[in-house]
């Protein structure tokens, strides 16, 4: 039975079969029956990771264990508020900080970056992601948009709707001003260079 852990671009959670190519970590927002609560984080440090790494196998929603959240794919773990895991994900992590230091002129480690990235991305209260409004053809490749309700992804001067199963056909990017989901610290990261990996129906 498919369970509320995959993520949308904008941070809410949803229940869906479609499968996701990238695991995340937030800490321990279920239960001992595994069922997930109103809270969207417990620590700062959300990463996303490889669903297989060295042959680890894991229970999902295991008690006491932190909850394995599930993402399309890299941009919409971006837009979700992530960074790429330094251990399963080694080289992505060595691209990450090469762009960072492009960025913003720095190299900081892991935990003082989580800092910034979540004040950048965090509303108070453990329960909400910060947006931004933006104009569409002012965001990097790789971010992710919304106008209304759907979410898109901006990519070689094209947008391309959202779905739990892969991204749509490309189409014209709006005009006028968009939510940005991919928050400002992430967003000049991929200015700087960083190129997240995408689900095979972004056509990459």
């Amino acid at each position: 039975m498919p369970r509320p852990n995959r993520v949308h671009p904008d941070g809410s959670f949803l229940t869906t079969p479609a499968r996701g190519t990238l695991m995340g970590n937030r800490g321990i927002l279920h239960d001992a029956e595994g069922r997930i609560g109103p809270a969207r984080w417990r620590h700062r440090n959300w990463v996303c990771c490889l669903l297989s790494f060295r042959g680890r196998h894991r229970r999902l929603l295991a008690p006491g264990h932190y909850t394995e959240l599930f993402f399309l794919d890299e941009a919409v773990a971006l837009a979700a508020g992530h960074r790429p895991c330094a251990e399963c994900r080694r080289a992505d992590y060595r691209r990450w900080q090469a762009a960072w230091a492009r960025a913003f002129g720095d190299s900081p480690p892991a935990p003082e970056m989580d800092a910034r990235l979540h004040a950048a991305r965090a509303e108070p209260g453990a329960r909400g992601l910060r947006h931004e409004t933006a104009k569409a053809g002012d965001l990097p490749d790789g971010a992710v948009f919304a106008v209304a309700a759907r979410a898109w992804l901006r990519l070689g001067g094209r947008a391309l709707p959202y779905a739990p199963e892969g991204w749509g056909a490309p189409e014209p990017l709006p005009g006028g001003t968009v939510r940005a989901l991919t928050n400002a610290v992430t967003r000049r990261i991929l200015q700087a260079g960083y190129a997240p990996r995408l689900h095979p129906s972004a056509g990459t």
